[in-house]
């Protein structure tokens, strides 16, 4: 089903589809709980995707900024800004739960919460200029291809989706819009954005990739540009990860991960 590494793929998802059925054990989430694990994610998920490019606020200085509202001295602008952005995105991602589609204008308006404070004219407007993606051998959509390349896109997200289990609907979709790369910067973050909110969608946790293993992820991504599945495989590896993590915070006992499952 999943080509090259299909094994692999699906001990993932059968290991992640155990922790969720554990994790959807405590639904719904309400109330005060809701609104720790919605916190928990705003801040994983804006600290680690902007770290990946870069960013140099570590997740301290990024629950501080979020919760209490305070700078961090010495920080870059730009820094502070990215991070302001970020989790207004995953606000309005968080927003789009209870729906069963991603549309074009919730990629525009994510992209425009995102990267308003850094250049309000680029933020939700696709590129007119050619841009090179660092440390890939692969060019990415021209401008005059973008338009088309993004009509296909939704159309693939809108008849292709049910096709798909949703971990591997989330990293081709996260796969497809950044090889496109449609937006002057802050592709990488909306693909984040974008993948996520496809995985909450469907009731997993949005994935947290830590900087921390990014050369894993871009290796990943490189890579699958001729096989597909070595992403799909990093993204199946990183969810089940998340959410064992998430398990583990809550003193939660882990699945039998051992335990044969019946056909």
């Amino acid at each position: 089903m999943y080509g090259k590494g299909a094994l692999m793929i699906s001990e993932f998802i059968r290991k992640a589809d155990l922790c969720k059925k554990s994790i959807d054990a405590l639904r719904p989430l309400e109330g005060q709980m809701l609104k720790q694990v919605k916190g928990f994610y705003r801040i994983a998920t804006t600290w680690s995707s902007n770290a990946l490019e870069g960013n140099t606020l570590n997740i301290s200085e990024t629950k501080v900024l979020l919760e209490d509202g305070l700078t961090v001295s010495g920080k870059p602008l730009k820094d502070i800004l990215e991070t302001s952005g970020h989790a207004n995105a995953f606000d309005y991602m968080f927003s789009l739960l209870k729906s069963n589609d991603i549309t074009e204008e919730n990629i525009l308006t994510i992209h425009r919460l995102l990267y308003c404070g850094i250049d309000l004219e680029a933020a939700g407007v696709y590129r007119t200029e050619p841009v090179m993606v660092s440390g890939s051998n692969y060019p990415v959509s021209a401008p005059g291809e973008i338009e088309s390349n993004m009509k296909q896109f939704i159309i693939w997200l809108k008849n292709e989706r049910k096709k798909y289990h949703p971990i591997i609907f989330a990293a081709e979709l996260h796969r497809r819009f950044v090889f496109i790369h449609p937006f002057l910067d802050g592709n990488g973050r909306t693909a984040r954005l974008l993948m996520n909110t496809a995985l909450i969608q469907t009731g997993y946790l949005p994935c947290v990739i830590s900087p921390y293993i990014r050369s894993d992820y871009i290796s990943a991504l490189e890579l699958s540009h001729k096989e597909p599945s070595r992403f799909q495989a990093f993204i199946a590896e990183t969810e089940l990860e998340t959410e064992k993590d998430f398990m583990r915070n809550l003193n939660l006992n882990l699945p039998n991960f051992k335990e044969v499952q019946e056909p």
